[in-house]
């Protein structure tokens, strides 16, 4: 298996590691001290060695980040993680609702006479540090860069991440890396700077058209990178990682010591782009003068797939589909009460492995059924592993992560028969997502100006929920990519060649989930006929073609338009999906795709 359903978050270790990290902060003289939710490349996922915060509180979500006080320890956790929050941490931690309360907030009123708070400076950002100094002025509370307290007092902490780094296809990047490094290095010398560092692996892997295993489900090779304007690359990566990739980076990129990073960026000479939302601290100091803020110069254009990448992508989404469909179909067979969360999970990774070209899964399979589908993103594990019983709803959030693309998918699944309650907001949530499928925006809106297009139909009655609409997902790299979103606070216009998730959901605690989830690629719009044709505008292409539970759906809650769209849809999935399903699975596709 990929996956795991070990127990890794086990709330009573977290007191006698609390305890022994207070020790260690009264030794050296500080305050507090601040343990994110990162690594030294400032990606989302992080490797086991990384992994502070769910070894020092227990909690396992993607995004967090804990302040240690003498006197009181704050987890500041989103909208998406304060059910899952509640079983994972002992009572010596505080959940803050966050970023509704701000960590400068909280620290002026935990710290009313002032103190020192240290942080490990490789494992925040520039920015991150400039904001919260900022706000702190005058407060008497002070920042200062530290060694790591959690790794002084972490006595079995694992060893940092070594998997070999191997080619990525020329086939399936679409473009070599000689020819991305002489185009972005050229947009660095049209800026007038002389090198951009690097910081980001999924940003370095897409570069030099390289892959890795260092990340858990995440295809990326760990290291750092100087990009020149001259189109040479100063890759810092570990030795051991390199022996099948020396020849396919060829002369122009020199590999160093990872060691020798900061000794060999401190001898650039300006100015040096660095991206001030995800170079950590210490470079940036590193660097002083001679550096200058601009945006990841890879960032971008990784963003914007090439005619390779989006096919890639939209051929691993047809095979990944019908593995999908022959899950449900298995699902739909099996009578209520005799089927687990872990078992789902097990059969959908079985089917998903039939693919020659899987490499392995895009994140670990949520299956959250009844009250744990309420859970956005629960971890099925053997001490929580649910039956899926009659009235369930079970949501099947799952992905591949394939050699010529990454997927990711969300189907909501009723259990027997589903009540009124659910039906009524899996509908909304199906107009929500269907709204978003059909849209046609002018060109220059960001995803900040469409997603609450997907919320519409939800917020009519008087309901929400408290994630991102949608995701960037990356081109066999990693499932949440950056810079674009669609998320209020997404500022970047979307372009042609953006892959995101359409995944509104509706959450209700202790009772159901619901989430749809297709991922889209960003086309160019053709104007009908009755359009205006001198109007720049884009729509949506759908990647993911998997049916949804018609038995959730109240038809006559949708107006034409949206029946429309799901029956042409639901017609598609058959065409597409239909020949590579087995026969028996086929009967039930058929079933499933028949009009409403």
């Amino acid at each position: 298996m990929y996956q795991s359903f070990d127990v890794t978050a086990r709330p009573e270790q977290g007191p006698p590691r609390l305890q022994a990290l207070r020790a260690e902060l009264d030794a050296q003289g500080l305050s507090g001290f601040l343990i994110p939710r990162a690594d030294a490349h400032q990606g989302e996922y992080v490797a086991p060695r990384d992994d502070r915060l769910v070894w020092l509180t227990g909690f396992t979500g993607s995004a967090g980040f804990c302040a240690v006080l003498p006197h009181v320890a704050g987890v500041f956790i989103d909208g998406r993680y304060r059910t899952q929050i509640k079983t994972q941490v002992a009572d010596v931690y505080t959940p803050v609702p966050w970023p509704e309360t701000g960590l400068a907030d909280w620290l002026i009123d935990q710290m009313p006479s002032g103190g020192v708070i240290g942080f490990d400076p490789w494992l925040h950002t520039a920015g991150q540090i400039e904001q919260l100094t900022q706000a702190l002025a005058g407060t008497g509370i002070t920042l200062k860069p530290t060694d790591n307290m959690v790794d002084a007092i972490w006595d079995d902490q694992p060893g940092p991440a070594m998997a070999p780094a191997k080619v990525h296809p020329l086939e399936f990047a679409g473009e070599s890396h000689a020819d991305k490094r002489a185009r972005l290095g050229a947009d660095l010398a049209r800026a007038g700077e002389t090198a951009a560092i690097i910081t980001l692996p999924d940003s370095l892997c897409w570069l030099l058209n390289i892959r890795g295993a260092d990340i858990h489900c995440n295809p990326v090779a760990q290291g750092f990178a100087v990009l020149h304007a001259d189109a040479r690359v100063d890759l810092f990566m570990a030795d051991a990682k390199l022996d099948d990739v020396r020849d396919h980076l060829g002369a122009e990129v020199t590999t160093h010591d990872p060691d020798s990073f900061l000794t060999e960026i401190a001898k650039l000479t300006g100015p040096v782009r660095m991206e001030k939302s995800s170079v950590p601290f210490i470079v940036a100091d590193t660097m002083g003068d001679s550096g200058t803020w601009g945006d990841d110069p890879c960032a971008l254009p990784k963003a914007c797939k090439n005619p390779a990448e989006i096919e890639g992508s939209a051929s691993a989404h047809l095979r990944d589909g019908a593995a999908v469909v022959e899950l449900l179909a298995w699902l739909d067979a099996q009578a209520p009460g005799t089927v687990t969360e872990i078992q789902v999970a097990t059969r959908l990774e079985a089917f998903r492995r039939n693919d020659n070209a899987l490499q392995n899964i895009s994140f670990d399979t949520i299956a959250g059924a009844g009250p744990n589908g309420a859970i956005a993103h629960y971890h099925v594990t053997e001490d929580t592993d649910l039956t899926l019983e009659d009235g369930h709803l079970l949501v099947l959030d799952s992905g591949g992560q394939y050699l010529d693309g990454t997927t990711d998918i969300t189907r909501t699944i009723a259990i027997g028969t589903p009540g009124a309650d659910e039906c009524a907001a899996f509908t909304r949530v199906l107009m929500g997502m269907i709204a978003v499928s059909r849209l046609r925006w002018p060109v220059g809106l960001a995803g900040r100006d469409i997603e609450a297009i997907g919320r519409a139909p939800l917020w009519y009655a008087h309901q929400d929920f408290d994630h991102g609409l949608g995701h960037g997902v990356g081109a066999y790299l990693s499932v949440h990519e950056g810079p674009q979103r669609l998320s209020r606070a997404s500022h970047v216009p979307l372009q042609p060649g953006m892959i995101l998730s359409n995944e509104p959901g509706y959450y209700r605690e202790g009772a159901f989930g619901i989430r749809i989830e297709n991922l889209l690629v960003v086309e160019p719009a053709t104007a009908p006929a009755h359009g205006d044709a001198h109007r720049a505008m884009l729509s949506w292409r759908t990647l993911t073609f998997v049916p949804i539970d018609r038995r959730l759906i109240l038809p006559d809650e949708m107006d034409k338009a949206s029946r429309d769209w799901l029956n042409a849809y639901h017609a598609e999935v058959l065409e597409k999906i239909g020949p590579r399903v087995s026969p028996d699975t086929l009967i039930w596709l058929k079933n499933a795709t028949a009009p409403i």
